[in-house]
């Protein structure tokens, strides 16, 4: 799977050292003001005096606004893998290992919200965001792939269809229900979880789990 350091090395203009001030006080800053306005509405000079830094520090560090933003999600990225783990590794029946993985979903996108939503726009904005956080989808398909092929190996699981290309498409329908759910769209997150865990059981599972 892909890791921080390689949103770092993507993103950034140089790679970030540990206890560059500078670098955090403009992470700082945009975090603060992601929760009052769109990134679209964030523009660089409200983010270097927030940050008490010269424009050219600004780039020194970030290609633009939209790496910027894509550089928040380091904690954000963690959690997902996290959840995925739950998934993959976590202790359980197949139902309460769905469930735990939707909820840490839904969990790490409420908490990280602001954050989540500038990336929407970000994606638009910046091919090598747009190109980094695909990649860091199909980071899972593999491992979730996997864990299909075990299931239908013990039985358990539909033989078809292909285990990498149903885990693509649910990993998609997760991104876009998130993306609905931080827009503060219908319906309500538990619904949406219950919606998909549904899903994500009669996809892969023979019997109702």
């Amino acid at each position: 799977m892909a890791d921080s350091d390689q949103l770092a090395e993507v993103l950034d203009r140089r790679a970030p050292k540990r206890g560059d001030q500078r670098r955090e006080a403009l992470l700082r800053a945009l975090d603060v003001q992601l929760a009052e306005r769109s990134l679209d509405d964030i523009n660089i000079a409200d983010l270097t005096s927030a940050a008490g830094v010269s424009r050219s520090a600004f780039y020194f560090y970030f290609q633009d606004k939209a790496a910027c933003a894509a550089a928040l999600g380091d904690e954000f990225y963690k959690e997902v893998v996290a959840a995925s783990r739950a998934l993959i590794d976590g202790p359980g029946e197949p139902r309460e290992k769905l469930e735990r993985m939707l909820r840490q979903l839904f969990a790490a996108a409420e908490s990280h919200k602001h954050y989540f939503k500038a990336m929407i726009v970000a994606r638009r904005r910046n091919p090598n965001v747009r190109d980094l956080w695909d990649a860091s989808r199909a980071s899972f398909v593999e491992p979730v792939a996997e864990l299909i092929e075990q299931e239908r190996r013990a039985g358990l699981a539909h033989l078809e269809p292909d285990s990498r290309t149903l885990t693509r498409v649910l990993l998609e329908l997760n991104e876009y229900a998130i993306e609905q759910a931080c827009s503060d769209e219908p319906p309500a997150i538990a619904d949406r979880i219950e919606a998909l865990l549904a899903i994500w059981s009669r996809a892969i599972y023979i019997e109702s789990v």
